[in-house]
């Protein structure tokens, strides 16, 4: 979904393994699913850093983005 929307460009297939989502296994294990980030900005930009961090600046222009993706899903499941 996500090469469809924003370009392979854009996309990380495999990222590194990330801790804060280690939560998440256990709502894995009793049902299939996926995890996925959408980024917020790299370098200086204002919020590049992770949620939990004093500096975390959510990025407004990603409401698109994942409104978008989460529209792609829903349809492509459902086959609208």
């Amino acid at each position: 979904m996500a090469l469809d929307l924003v370009g392979a460009e854009r996309v990380v297939l495999n990222g590194p393994p990330l801790t804060g989502s280690e939560d998440f296994a256990f709502m894995l294990e009793k049902v299939p699913g996926s995890y996925f980030l959408i980024g917020n900005g790299d370098g200086d930009t204002a919020g590049a850093c992770m949620v939990h961090n004093p500096g975390y600046d959510f990025n407004d222009d990603n409401i698109a983005t994942g409104s978008d993706y989460w529209i792609h899903l829903t349809k492509e499941f459902f086959k609208v």
